[in-house]
């Protein structure tokens, strides 16, 4: 009985023996760049057993021999046993034999629309596009030659749109590629109210985001369809006369162009506001002259604490904003305290970074400013209710 048990788990340790050296060969030839050339070894190797049960029995005389089986294995063996040795060395360079994440190659495409041949590009693109269905630089750039080479915008709005409705994608990303589909609809189909519906998109998708609110100064600045057609469709620019005789004049006050009225300014930017309150950059430009012309800080204040307010504001325009809100109370206002509460919520908003860092040097000299200002006339206000240039515009609607 206990015979039987010895063999049975004789076996079963063969078995577990094999097993091992099989599982083994099967990873090293999985692992290796030459399968043929290992296979080659192992038989190498196998043909000299007999001849280690040799040298076993041969005692001291089978030293010639074992020289001989030595210097074949080390023949055989000697570079996979180097490279073993040097794997944990090289491995700290290379990272190891942990594959490399797939990832889409578009060189293939990318080559062929060098050479004009669009459709093609388009089948490589898709053939990456089918293993990696949400890779954006793909998607992309099929847009990108759909729209730009095949003439084919609807194709590309749909490649854009399916973009975009897939998860996981950064929300710059969907902005970016929204506002790209927007400058095809301008430059390929001069269709401005699809370019406008398009940067609402963004709105629409990322609701009280930084994309949002430069979605919106986009809209406010896209203009009218007649001006993107006359863009399109420019005419030869006719040119004045020159002035006669422009070495006898006096001066050249009368060559100078004239300013525009800053009231009709201010009237424009109040109508532009009416339809785009959220323009930042018109907002601006009417606190700018509330201040210089009206001499109304109050109302400069107001328009530039609206913008400062805004939602997703960066730090770097809001820091803008202060700045010349500081700047405004020095110049017009003359009023210290305003001017530094102003530059120390730039201090408080954004502590420790190099944006404070200037606005305490700027504190610091702030007195040094007040006194160094001329002393402002004053200036008699008019009756302004009937100026359109003092009417308030509307506030912006909140993008939350």
């Amino acid at each position: 009985m206990s015979r039987t048990f010895d063999i049975i788990r004789g076996a079963l340790m063969l078995l577990i023996i094999l097993g091992l050296i099989g599982w083994w060969m099967y990873r090293s030839l999985r692992s290796t760049e030459d399968p043929t050339r290992l296979i080659i070894k192992w038989v190498i190797t196998a043909l000299m057993a007999p001849g280690f049960f040799f040298i076993l029995s041969a005692g001291v005389y089978a030293a010639p021999f074992a020289a001989v089986i030595g210097l074949i294995l080390a023949i055989t063996w000697g570079r996979s046993i180097g490279g073993l040795i040097a794997k944990p060395f090289e491995n700290l360079f290379t990272g190891g034999d942990t594959p490399a994440d797939p990832q889409p190659f578009y060189s293939i495409a990318q080559a062929r629309r060098k050479k004009g041949q669009f459709r093609d590009a388009v089948s490589a693109i898709q053939q990456q596009l089918q293993k990696f269905p949400n890779d954006a630089t793909g998607q992309m750039m099929l847009a990108e030659i759909q729209a730009e080479n095949l003439n084919d915008l609807p194709g590309a709005q749909l490649t854009v749109e399916r973009f975009c409705q897939q998860p996981g994608h950064a929300p710059e990303s969907i902005a970016i590629a929204l506002h790209q589909l927007a400058d095809w609809h301008l430059k390929f189909g001069q269709d401005l109210p699809a370019a406008q519906q398009t940067l609402e998109k963004i709105i629409e998708l990322l609701p009280g985001s930084e994309q949002s609110r430069m979605a919106s100064q986009r809209i406010a600045h896209l203009g009218t369809s007649e001006n993107l057609f006359a863009s399109h469709d420019r005419q030869a620019i006719r040119l004045r006369a020159g002035v006669d005789n422009i070495g006898l004049l006096k001066d050249s006050s009368s060559l100078q162009k004239a300013d525009e009225d800053p009231a009709l300014q201010a009237g424009a930017y109040i109508k532009h506001l009416e339809a785009h309150p959220l323009d930042s950059e018109a907002r601006e430009k009417l606190a700018l002259i509330y201040a210089e012309h009206y001499h109304r800080l109050d109302l400069a204040t107001d328009q530039l604490e609206q913008l400062i307010q805004q939602p997703n504001q960066p730090a770097k325009q809001q820091v803008h904003l202060l700045n010349l809100l500081a700047r405004l109370h020095v110049q017009h206002g003359d009023d210290y305290e305003s001017a530094r509460g102003a530059l120390q919520r730039i201090i408080d908003f954004h502590a420790g970074s190099a944006l404070a860092a200037l606005a305490e040097q700027r504190l610091a000299h702030l007195k040094l400013d007040f006194k160094g200002k001329e002393q402002r006339q004053s200036v008699k206000l008019g009756t302004y209710e009937k100026n359109v240039g003092l009417k308030k515009p509307p506030r912006p609607l909140s993008s939350s």
